[in-house]
């Protein structure tokens, strides 16, 4: 026989399949196989339909194209016999899906044989439908679907529930046919039957309200005493796991009657007692066990207020965290973060089991762990938990010291009872792990130490110490350096002892040791070393014995590359030998930092390090880091008080997005150099040139906090900025700045009218995410473009944190709306619609091009895409 003919045995293909040493083999045993087969199909041979649609199913599985054999499905199905329906019905459902044309001319034989008298050829119908079944077809097959449910065989009941959910999935209006024999199966002794009912009004109870409230009033008694049985039954072989009787029928009983009392006080009232008995006679010590409990503790929660349910629910999740099994423990903690909202107390009992949980081995056990702890603290317990916590943090791994540090922070800034020991704990955390603590909360520290007068000296001679034996943690070594510039004169006199130290000894040598120690330790950090070279200035005046030395030190700056630091050190000697008559009214003590301006500039910048933001910082030249989101307003320096800062902050930001070098040229004066970054912004950013220094723009932009007395607030800013610009003339790029800032303007913008048609691109597609644009124009207006750009999650993973950045260059100026949400659902369940603007100044000449940036997160982890859009449509 030809090895190759449509007789050829499935049994025979596969072998010579698997007997190919290469991929090409392979390919040519496919291509030769698929080719008898479309002989055969050509020639209408009957005897080996079967065979040859039995051999196509494994060329598809192989991955191979088999869209030829679709038609050989519907003749099977069409056959009076069982064997070849049941090759046809297993054909129809690998090699077609619901979006086939073809398959609405299988609908006839669907019907034909859900109502055939061999109960077998329909439970074929009953799987295939349940497996394909598309809208239309729904409705026209749902009468005998429904008719189904009260079939004499259980075996077609069961397929016939299963294959109403689908149903109901594709036609929700269909629902209200089903709830009279969905409840009927209720009553069902067999237990495949039963459980396949349940699943079924549960689809119900999702999609109708009606359904809902029918099963509340007539099947939550019913449902009660099901479980009843369940957990008193007798030894059963048949659906016996671990000793416990169909397990799998506990867990869907359990989820039914946890939606059933949600919100309804009398269904819960029913279920009080039943819920007790399973959470009490449930043995632990096996999975089945486990998991049966966990659906009980969940459906606890869930229903309506019983105090004492609620505390034995919680005394499990408890007993689950001693559990050895990783997996049960993190399954208890997730339950434990949603039970404290309820009853706080009953989890605050299994305190010390949860700080274990923080010491564990598995890094996921940790963090969950850590995230609990954090939301079980409170007034009465802050200092025991603090402690607990940065005594782990010495001994923990090196990955988890970030997160670790984040909540403890978080945890004394917010809950501190006094100062001196928000100081003391702040210290130890430097102290441990002060490379992993962010700018804003040393930065805190400062002010906190600032508004304490009467502990100015003791935190300067805790720092002192502190620092003596952890020179590595530069956020420590910072703090105290400058609470020494500050302070020093406190420290060598030791002034504002308090009862609880001892007495030291410190040397005005000895401050200046400190100081120098750390810039030898610390000499590749640009904020390091400029906070130590101006608390060396400060001691020069504190401490006049040591002015030479301290001159001697400053002086090895002159000629450092870094332009901030030669010219401190030029300055700060000039100020030492030529201006010793000013020299200790320009070196006083700082004013004291206000406390509640400081707390509303952060904005809630420690809640954001708290939940793990990873985004990148903008390091300015004299040492402050500003967060990188919202760089305009950075650039404009709208939050600040004082003259704006150099703006090369701008220029890091689109480095990172662009992946180019931007940082502008150093030139002699400041405020060259602050021109120049801004050049390079408003170019990179589409605002267009700068205007030129004689025009009113330049000052308005530049020169904000000099123009009024008063300090006015961030909107009263930003409207001025606009009203002031629009009154410019268009020239020298005012009017890019105002679009910019479009969503502050008064103006409404006119909406889109019907203008050119372009066709959607795919702008950007990887294995997780895909990105759409739509584009628009306005009549008369063909220089700007309305792009909408939708995305689409491909991933099976919520992302939260969504965020879309881009830039174009120089000729094209971009503006952005806010996105339409910030959380993309999973497997294309929902998109994310963001609409952009884009000028093309040179339309015509030039083509679009664009540069894009995605990040977001998955289960708290930050993923960041990046790509270049270049296939815009043409004469955009």
């Amino acid at each position: 026989m030809n090895p190759f003919s449509s007789g050829t045995r499935l049994r025979d293909m596969i072998r010579a399949i698997r007997a190919c040493k290469t991929a090409a083999e392979e390919r040519a045993v496919v291509r030769k196989e698929s080719a008898a087969i479309r002989t055969a199909i050509t020639e209408n041979d009957p005897d080996y339909r079967h065979r040859n649609l039995a051999k196509l199913m494994f060329i598809h599985m192989l991955g191979y194209p088999t869209h030829f054999g679709q038609m050989e499905c519907l003749k099977l199905i069409a056959s009076p016999g069982f064997p070849e329906k049941r090759i046809g019905y297993l054909g129809l459902m690998l090699l077609l899906d619901e979006r086939q044309e073809v398959l609405m001319l299988v609908t006839n034989s669907l019907k034909q044989d859900l109502n055939h008298t061999n109960q077998y050829i329909v439970g074929l119908a009953l799987c295939a439908l349940g497996n394909i079944c598309s809208a239309e077809m729904a409705r026209d097959l749902a009468p005998e679907v429904e008719r189904l449910l009260q079939f004499r065989d259980p075996n077609v009941r069961k397929k016939a529930a299963l294959c109403s959910i689908r149903i109901i999935k594709k036609v929700p209006d269909l629902a209200e046919n089903f709830i009279n024999p969905a409840a009927s199966l209720l009553k069902e002794k067999h237990h495949g039957v039963l459980l396949t009912g349940v699943q079924l009004c549960t689809e119900l109870c999702n999609v109708s309200e009606d359904a809902l409230d029918y099963f509340r009033k007539k099947c939550t008694d019913g449902l009660v005493r099901v479980l009843k049985e369940l957990v008193n039954s007798p030894y059963a072989p048949e659906y016996d796991i671990a000793g416990i009787t169909d397990p799998f029928l506990h867990i869907r009983v359990l989820k039914f009657l946890r939606i059933l009392g949600e919100g309804d006080a009398e269904a819960s009232e029913c279920m009080n007692d039943i819920l007790a008995q399973v959470a009490t006679k449930t043995e632990s010590n096996k999975n089945a066990g486990n998991a049966i409990l966990y659906e009980c503790v969940e459906t606890i929660m869930t229903i309506e207020d019983n105090s004492g349910l609620r505390v034995l629910a919680i005394n499990i999740l408890g007993r689950f965290l001693s559990n050895r099994d990783n997996n049960i423990r993190y399954v208890a903690l997730n339950m434990l973060m949603k039970a404290i909202a309820v009853d706080s107390q009953a989890v605050q009992r299994h305190r010390a089991t949860i700080l274990e949980c923080v010491k564990d081995s598995d890094a996921s056990i940790r963090k969950r762990a850590l995230e609990l702890v954090y939301l079980l603290v409170n007034e009465s317990n802050v200092k025991a938990l603090t402690i607990e916590l940065i005594d782990y943090l010495e001994m923990s791994e090196h990955d988890f010291k970030g997160d670790l540090t984040a909540k403890i922070c978080s945890i004394v800034e917010k809950f501190s009872p006094e100062k001196i020991w928000y100081i003391d704990q702040m210290i130890r955390v430097l102290s441990e792990a002060g490379n992993f603590v962010k700018d804003e909360v040393w930065h805190a520290l400062v002010v906190v130490i600032s508004n304490a007068p009467e502990l100015h000296g003791y935190a300067v001679r805790s720092l002192y110490r502190s620092v003596q034996s952890s020179t590595d943690q530069e956020t420590l070594v910072k703090v105290a350096v400058w609470c020494i510039g500050e302070y020093s004169d406190m420290l060598v006199h030791n002034v504002g002892m308090l009862d609880i130290e001892d007495p030291m000894t410190v040397t005005e040598s000895d401050a200046v040791d400190v100081i120098e120690t750390a810039i030898k330790r610390h000499n590749p950090d640009l904020t390091t070393l400029a906070m130590c070279l101006i608390a060396l200035l400060k001691l020069s005046s504190r401490f006049p014995a040591c002015s030479q030395r301290v001159k001697d030190i400053i002086a090895q700056y002159k000629g450092n590359l870094v332009l901030e630091l030669q010219q401190r050190s030029i300055e700060f000697n000039s100020i030492i030998e030529k201006h010793q008559n000013i020299r200790s009214t320009l070196l006083e003590r700082m004013p004291v930092l206000d406390e509640a301006t400081y707390g509303g500039k952060r904005a809630g910048s420690l809640q954001q390090s708290v939940s793990n933001s990873n985004g990148p910082t903008v390091n300015l030249p004299n040492g402050v880091a500003k967060p990188a989101a919202a760089p305009l307003v950075d650039l404009l320096d709208l939050s600040s008080d004082d003259v704006p800062a150099p703006s090369s902050s701008g220029s890091d930001f689109l480095h990172d997005l662009l992946g180019v070098d931007l940082s502008p040229v150093p030139s002699q004066t400041g405020t060259q150099n602050q021109k120049t970054g801004t050049d390079v912004l408003l170019d990179l950013l589409s605002i267009g040139s700068p205007p030129a220094a004689d025009m009113v723009p330049d000052i308005g932009i530049l020169s904000l906090g000099q123009e009024a007395k008063a300090p006015v607030t961030i909107p009263d800013t930003l409207t001025s900025l606009s009203s002031g610009l629009v009154q410019v003339p268009s020239t020298g790029g005012a009017l890019p700045v105002l679009d910019l800032l479009d969503g502050m303007a008064t103006t409404v913008p006119a909406p889109e009218n019907n203008g050119p048609q372009f066709p959607s691109v795919t702008a950007y597609e990887s294995s997780s995410l895909k990105l759409r644009f739509d584009f628009s124009k306005l009549p008369g207006s063909p220089q700007t473009t309305s792009i909408t750009a939708t995305f689409t999650n491909l991933s099976e993973s919520v992302y939260s944190d969504f965020l879309f950045q881009a830039a174009v260059p120089k000729f094209l100026q971009l503006h952005l709306d806010p996105a339409s949400n910030n959380t993309l659902l999973a497997s294309g369940n929902g998109s994310i619609v963001q609409k952009l603007r884009v000028t093309n100044n040179q339309h015509g000449k030039k083509s679009l091009v664009m540069r894009i940036r995605i990040s977001y997160k998955i289960d708290g982890k930050e993923v960041l895409e990046e790509g270049q859009v270049n296939n815009f449509p043409r004469n955009l």
